[in-house]
């Protein structure tokens, strides 16, 4: 598929909508783009100020629509409808109000041909709620899951090591959340693997694994919202998947049986391809990674039962 028939359309148009339209639109991602929101004036006060750049961008239409049927005929709809969290509630804490929100959309897109994104938080539950309650086929409903706390993991090792973080080769599995999971026993460098480089420690694993797990509350609290690295990393999905380029992954999806998973959504590496989230992959992990990868499929699993009346 050409980029040049591409169309594309964001459900929430918030901080975090607006951080994933103007990183669409600056990738070159799409030549519409159609943004909903059910405060219809604002929508359009996206629409107006995105468009306004439209000399500084590749060549693109933005504008605002009214209802989500008119979303119907585009590649992929990214859904970043909700409200956001507090410094002091974790993501599992907004279940429920953006539970509700996610039926609601959903029943729009019984019939949809394109891929959804899921960004709203909790993320893995709401990929979940979104995926049964429009039917459509898990691979075509992707979370974002742990694709922004991959990205943090090899900034911050690019950091400490000196490194440019895309020579790192190390990711985060599990919930987009608390019980998330650095997979330390397969991070590389060159083909050598993390744990043999020079003055590497187990001290530092667990330092830069909380910094990774708790930097979502660190920008809340200072700005009240993380917006720009989400919308980046959700127009670069985007991008390879309507582009086919069949990249290895950490997104969420619902899984069906990789590791005994089953009937929840949780990040594992996947092939992402035009069809979506294509295939899961079992990484190869450690008893210490496997067991916290069950306890977090187990955290989702709970919340998913919390939703039941």
């Amino acid at each position: 598929m050409a980029f040049s028939e591409t169309s594309v359309g964001i459900v929430g148009t918030g901080s975090v909508g607006a951080s994933v339209a103007i990183s669409l639109l600056t990738s070159g991602v799409t030549r519409k783009l159609l943004l909903h929101d059910k405060n219809s004036e604002r929508a359009l006060g996206e629409a107006m100020d995105l468009a306004h750049g439209s000399s500084f961008y590749p060549t693109a239409t933005v504008q605002q629509v009214d209802n989500l049927p008119a979303l119907q005929q585009t590649d992929a709809v990214i859904i970043t409808a909700g409200r956001n969290g507090s410094p002091t509630e974790s993501r599992l804490d907004l279940l429920r109000d953006n539970a509700a929100v996610m039926r609601a959309i959903a029943s729009e897109f019984v019939d949809y041909q394109g891929t959804v994104i899921i960004v709203s938080n909790p993320v893995d539950v709401l990929t979940y709620v979104f995926q049964q309650a429009s039917g459509l086929p898990p691979a075509k409903v992707v979370g974002t899951g742990t694709m922004l706390d991959t990205a943090r993991l090899r900034q911050i090792l690019g950091r400490e090591l000196n490194l440019e973080p895309r020579s790192i080769h190390a990711q985060v599995a599990g919930e987009h959340g608390d019980s998330e999971v650095v997979l330390w026993s397969s991070a590389t460098l060159g083909g050598i693997s993390l744990k043999t480089w020079p003055n590497w420690t187990a001290e530092q694993e667990k330092r830069v694994a909380t910094e990774v797990r708790t930097a979502a509350y660190e920008i809340i609290q200072r700005k009240g919202v993380t917006n720009h690295a989400i919308g980046l990393v959700t127009a670069t999905l985007v991008k390879w998947i309507l582009r086919g380029d069949r990249r290895i992954l950490t997104v969420s999806r619902v899984q069906e049986g990789v590791f005994g998973y089953r009937d929840l959504a949780i990040s594992l590496p996947t092939i992402v391809s035009i069809n979506g989230a294509e295939r899961v992959i079992e990484p190869a992990v450690n008893e210490i990674e496997k067991a916290a990868l069950d306890h977090s499929a187990a955290v989702i699993k709970k919340a998913i039962a919390s939703l039941d009346p």
